[in-house]
C-alpha cells in the first residue's frame, strides 16, 4: 500500500535518498537546494541510515568528493543548483567521461549574473553537452518517482552514465503537494545493491581511473560516451515499465496532453507544464479549439524520432524554453525541437518563446495568447517573431 504524504520536493528527494541509503553523499549548500542534504544530514544524525555525509568546502569539492567516492566503488549522490552547478563544471564532464553513475539532484535556478536565486533552466541546459543524462519533472510526485528510477539507469551495465535529476527552484522544491511514497522495502528491491564491475578499491583488478588521453584515444572514448547514452533510451523505458508495474504511475521520454486530435502544440519542460494544462482544459471547453502539450522529460538523451512523430500531424508548434542560449533563432529546446522535426521532415510551422527566465511568472492567460498565436501562424505561415520574450515589459529590449 502507498504512503500517503504531503511533501516538498526537496524533501521528496531527500526521503528518496533515504530510502536508497547511498554509501557516499558529498555536499555543499546552496539555495534552493539546501535542504536536500541538510534533511539527510538529520536522518543521518537521527541513526536512520548511514550513508557517509562529507562536509566539503565547494560545490567543486562535493562533485569531485562524488567522483572519487564513486570510482572507489560506492553508490554516490550529491545536490545542488545554479552557481554551485557552474563551479562544478569541470567534475562534470570527468563523472560523465568516466562512466560514473552518480545521481545529481539538481533544483534548477538561474545563474548569475545578474544575481538571481529563483527558477529557470540556464544551470541544466548550459550543462546539456557534458554527456550527463537529464531527466525533469513537474511536479513534487514526479521529481520523486524519477530520482528513484535514476539509479538503476545510471547503473546498468549499458549505460554507466551520470544522471542530472533536475526540479524548478521554489515553485516544486519548496512548494507542497499530496504525492504517493513507495514502501521502503520495495524501493530497496527496485535500486538494488550496488555492485560495481570495475572499482579502485578492488584489490583482484589494478586500474587506473580518468587517465590522460591522447590523441589517439580521447574521440573512441567520446564515441564511447554516446553508444551508453544511445543505449540509455531502451534502459529508460525498461525502468520507467518496471516502475510502472510498482506504482502504477507510467513514465516514458515524454508526456502527451490532449494531443490525439491537437491542431496546434505546446513543447515544455518542467513545472510550467501544470498552467499549460489549465489552459488547454480552459481553451477546449471554452473555444472548442483542438489544443495540446508535450511536456519533455527526458532531455538527454533527446527523443528526436519520437517527439517528431508526436508533432506530425499538427499544424503550428510553440517550444517554450526557459534558458536562452543566445543563438539566432531558438533557446536549447527549441534547437533540439526543430532539428527533429526538419530530420524527420515535419510540416508543422514552428516558433520559439522565452518565458519564465529568473523566476518570471507564466499564467494562463499567457498560453491561451501562445495558442491564438499558433492558430493565426498555421493559417499565415508567417513568423512574425521568433524570437520572443512572454511577459517582457518593454518591446523595446534596449529599454529594459
Amino acid at each position: 500500500m502507498a504512503i500517503r504524504e504531503r511533501l516538498s520536493g526537496n524533501e521528496a528527494v531527500a526521503y528518496a535518498i533515504k530510502q536508497v541509503n547511498p554509501d557516499v553523499m558529498p555536499a555543499f549548500p546552496i539555495t534552493p537546494s539546501t535542504e536536500i542534504p541538510q534533511y539527510v544530514a538529520n536522518y543521518i544524525a537521527n541513526g536512520e541510515i548511514d550513508t557517509e555525509f562529507i562536509h566539503v568546502e565547494s560545490e567543486h569539492s562535493a562533485m569531485s568528493a562524488t567522483v572519487g567516492a564513486s570510482a572507489a566503488g560506492a553508490r554516490a549522490v550529491t545536490a545542488t543548483s545554479s552557481c554551485g552547478m557552474a563551479l562544478m563544471w569541470e567534475e562534470l564532464y570527468v563523472a560523465a567521461s568516466n562512466r560514473l553513475p552518480i545521481v545529481l539532484a539538481l533544483v534548477n535556478r538561474a545563474l548569475s549574473g545578474p544575481i538571481n536565486i529563483n527558477a529557470d533552466h540556464s544551470d541544466s541546459m548550459g550543462a546539456r553537452d557534458s554527456g550527463w543524462i537529464q531527466i525533469y519533472a513537474e511536479s513534487n510526485q514526479e521529481v520523486y518517482d524519477n530520482y528513484i528510477q535514476a539509479f538503476p539507469i545510471a547503473e546498468d551495465t549499458r549505460v554507466h552514465l551520470p544522471v542530472m535529476v533536475c526540479q524548478d527552484g521554489f515553485i516544486t522544491s519548496h512548494g507542497v503537494e499530496n504525492i504517493l511514497l513507495v514502501e521502503d522495502d520495495k524501493v530497496k528491491n527496485f535500486v538494488g545493491e550496488y555492485e560495481p564491475e570495475h572499482y579502485l578499491l578492488n584489490a583482484a583488478e589494478k586500474m587506473a581511473l580518468g587517465p590522460y588521453a591522447v590523441s589517439n584515444y580521447y574521440m573512441e572514448t567520446k564515441r564511447a560516451q554516446r553508444q551508453a547514452m544511445i543505449n540509455a533510451r531502451e534502459v529508460i523505458l525498461e525502468v520507467a515499465d518496471k516502475f510502472e508495474k510498482m506504482t502504477g504511475r507510467k513514465y516514458s521520454f515524454f508526456e502527451q496532453y490532449q494531443m490525439e486530435d491537437a491542431d496546434y502544440a505546446v513543447v515544455i519542460i518542467g513545472s510550467a507544464a501544470g498552467t499549460c494544462k489549465a489552459a488547454i482544459d480552459e481553451i477546449r471547453n471554452t473555444a472548442g479549439k483542438k489544443v495540446g502539450l508535450i511536456k519533455i522529460r527526458v532531455f538527454r538523451p533527446f527523443p528526436e524520432v519520437e517527439i517528431a512523430k508526436a508533432l506530425s500531424k499538427v499544424k503550428a508548434v510553440a517550444v517554450m524554453d526557459r534558458s536562452e542560449m543566445f543563438s539566432a533563432t531558438s533557446g536549447p529546446l527549441g534547437a533540439e525541437v526543430r532539428a527533429a522535426m526538419y530530420q524527420e521532415h515535419g510540416t508543422a510551422d514552428v516558433v520559439n518563446y522565452f518565458y519564465g527566465l529568473g523566476g518570471r511568472d507564466i499564467t494562463v492567460s499567457d498560453f491561451e495568447t501562445v495558442y491564438d498565436k499558433l492558430e493565426i501562424l498555421a493559417r499565415t505561415h508567417v513568423v512574425t517573431d521568433m524570437y520572443e520574450y512572454i511577459g517582457l515589459r518593454s518591446a523595446r529590449p534596449e529599454e529594459v
